[in-house]
């Protein structure tokens, strides 16, 4: 959230527009009410308070695949997601967003202190496909590479942030799935997804 922290609601309502895909299929409002619900869902955990989930529409009850992504003053302070699409997208919201509070190996578990400054990004997935290292292009494709009982995945938008060419988008999936940096060349599953990526204002883009 933006300083001084306003309420959730004040803070989705300004959500950052697509970054990847080809047009936005979640109008502002859709938008507007999965930021709040990821922002409810994470509070309600730490204030340890019973959060009713309904279903909000036929779009939004559909199963889709989500990742959620908590900065904290424009550091990363979470981020855990489904692959697959195996919840309604609203129920895969709430659910990533409080296991990225309190779930992500990598950081310790969120404070009721600091939810009030946090800011949400959320990452709505298509579906897997093949796709060959020559098809991939930078900004529009997340990767996942697996082998085994390996799988690696990175989202669209990482390879962006951090001045990734192709090679290094391929070598550095690999490194997250735990396997050698060659494995794409090496018989592992190469597929793409695009996602549909929005936040709260101030978010990273």
């Amino acid at each position: 959230m933006l300083s001084p922290p306003p309420d959730p609601s004040a803070s989705a309502a300004h959500p950052l527009p697509s970054q990847c895909g080809d047009s936005a299929e979640f109008s502002p409002q859709e938008r507007v009410l999965l930021l709040q619900l990821a922002h409810e869902a994470i509070e309600s955990a730490l204030e340890s308070s019973p959060t009713p989930l309904a279903e909000p529409s036929k779009h939004l009850a559909e199963n889709r695949g989500v990742f959620t992504t908590l900065y904290l003053e424009g550091h990363l302070r979470g981020c855990v997601g489904y692959i697959f699409p195996v919840l309604p997208l609203y129920r895969a919201v709430f659910e990533t967003a409080r296991a990225a509070a309190s779930e992500d190996s990598r950081f310790q578990p969120m404070t009721l202190a600091e939810a009030p400054r946090l800011q949400i990004s959320l990452s709505v997935l298509s579906a897997l496909s093949p796709i060959t290292p020559e098809q991939i292009e930078i900004g529009r494709h997340g990767l996942v590479i697996s082998f085994g009982v390996h799988r690696g995945l990175l989202l669209p938008q990482v390879p962006v942030e951090h001045g990734w060419d192709r090679l290094t988008f391929l070598q550095q999936t690999c490194r997250k799935a735990g396997l050698p940096l060659d494995a794409w060349q090496q018989g592992a599953t190469l597929e793409a997804f695009t996602a549909e990526v929005f936040g709260d204002a101030g978010a990273p883009a």
